[in-house]
């Protein structure tokens, strides 16, 4: 190696030239998005051209830029696109893809130390805690995503039950005697949650959901009174704030006070849903989010931030506090200098390495505001009235589950009873391989349905009528393989 040898460019004006064209290209894909498939097949022969050596020697970026261009840009999962409606994934914003190329120019890890991208982090913070009505006392954490927030959550209710000796020992006899609740429309990282808490996905309860999809409260209070009989110990409850199948609000507020008197640390999973708050018609249908002791969500859903952006909020710092700091020599702290600034955020959670996801976060607040983001927010919801309202006046189309937010549960109805799941699985299939439009499947009270998550900013009605209108012509070609009969739409 020559000792002058470094990673920085040898032609500072041809790499800026570049560095503008990939912007650019960027910019353009962005703006011309309707004009492009949702998603496509990857061809076999590109998988393959992803399985080379390890390459020794060096290749010209504007080389690899035009591979990009070619191989990977027309090959992603497509939820920039306004057609996209598979799962709950926000769009992206061009002012985010902006505020992320300064992120990674400034290359900041996060973990600590007396740096200004903590100040931006604790900017979010304050912001949270008026947006939640949480206290001065409130921490909060910005994490890959809300699986690891609720596993955040499951590990400080636990440590505040059991006392930070339960870090030095474990959860040990009293530990396995603790008990978790959530519903039956819960996502699945709950589950998770307590697995790789050390608890056993066993130590869960389920609780069944009501008419509208929320966790059945009077089950609830008789899982926890038949638990303490016989003498477990409930430690927490797990609340959904749009659940992942059907988007169901449970009722909060009820919760909030239940786990009051029960003297059980209650926890909020609003992976999309708690962002709600920002829309004053949705505000309301969260009320008791603001009890919570800790919510977990993502700013990378309906608030637009680029991936990857989820948070922790904790009603008491002090309690995550305990649950993650562990003083090192070498993360010595002091009163002035580089090491100043005690706590960290990796007093706060398991990562000592992190990114700086406060700063496209507060690039995407500060730049459209919280009204605006709150109205693209009201403005999916009302999407996914008018997808409801379209499915009802339909009669070859059937409604299976409530609209509670943003997410419509559906199916092509226009064949026998018995071919139902069968012919709506094969239309999804063509409709995600249309490019049109792009839909996921769950399943509702054992019925296939086809699930539409209307989140991203860009969608609008002429995307609905798109996937209505796509759905109807696919599922009549299909109609020719089985017995039709029109079914009575679901009340």
């Amino acid at each position: 190696m020559h000792p002058e040898e470094t990673l920085d460019p040898s032609d500072w004006p041809a790499f800026r030239l570049q560095a503008h064209a990939m912007l650019d290209d960027m910019l353009e894909h962005t703006a011309q998005l309707r004009q492009r498939p949702v998603w496509q097949p990857i061809p076999q022969a590109l998988r393959d051209g992803f399985r080379q050596h390890l390459p020794r020697q060096a290749t010209d970026l504007a080389v690899l830029h035009q591979r990009f261009l070619q191989e990977v840009l027309p090959y992603s999962v497509g939820n920039a696109h306004p057609g996209f409606m598979g799962w709950v994934q926000g769009g992206g914003t061009a002012v985010g893809m902006l505020a992320e190329m300064l992120t990674a120019g400034l290359n900041a890890n996060v973990g600590g130390r007396d740096q200004i991208a903590l100040e931006v982090e604790h900017q979010i913070l304050h912001w949270m805690c008026e947006l939640f009505s949480f206290p001065d006392t409130a921490s909060g954490l910005f994490v890959t995503g809300t699986s690891i927030a609720n596993l955040i959550a499951v590990l400080i209710a636990r440590t505040a039950r059991l006392g930070g000796q339960v870090r030095h020992d474990g959860i040990g006899h009293n530990g396995h005697l603790l008990r978790a609740y959530t519903s039956a429309g819960a996502h699945g990282c709950i589950s998770q949650a307590m697995d790789l808490a050390g608890f056993g996905t066993a130590a869960l309860r389920i609780i069944p959901v009501n008419a509208r999809y929320q966790m059945d409260l009077a089950q609830l209070t008789q899982a926890i009174q038949a638990d303490r009989a016989a003498g477990l110990q409930p430690f927490l409850i797990v609340g959904s704030a749009g659940t992942v199948d059907v988007g169901a609000i449970d009722d909060l507020d009820a919760l909030a006070t239940l786990a009051r008197e029960q003297d059980i640390w209650f926890h909020v999973d609003g992976a999309y849903g708690a962002l709600g708050m920002l829309a004053s018609d949705i505000a309301p249908k969260l009320r008791g989010i603001e009890r919570a002791d800790s919510i977990a969500f993502d700013f990378h859903k309906w608030g637009q931030v680029p991936y990857d952006a989820g948070y922790i909020l904790v009603r008491e710092g002090a309690q995550q506090l305990a649950t993650f700091a562990a003083p090192a020599n070498y993360l010595r702290r002091e009163n002035r200098g580089m090491s100043a600034g005690s706590p960290w955020p990796c007093d706060l959670g398991p990562d000592l390495s992190r990114g700086f996801r406060a700063l496209k976060t507060w690039f995407t607040i500060a730049s459209y505001g919280a009204d605006k983001l709150g109205r693209m927010i009201s403005h999916s919801c009302e999407l996914a009235h008018y997808l409801k309202q379209r499915i009802e006046r339909t009669a070859q189309l059937q409604l299976l589950a409530p609209v509670n937010l943003n997410i419509v549960c559906f199916r092509y109805a226009d064949v026998a009873a018995e071919y139902l799941d069968e012919l709506n699985a094969e239309l999804l299939i063509r409709l995600q391989v249309s490019g049109l439009v792009a839909p996921s499947g769950t399943s509702i009270a054992g019925q296939f349905a086809l699930r539409a998550a209307i989140v991203n900013h860009r969608t609008t009605r002429r995307d609905i009528d798109t996937l209505c209108d796509a759905t109807l012509h696919l599922g009549h070609q299909l109609r020719a393989h089985y017995p039709t009969i029109k079914l009575a739409r679901a009340a």
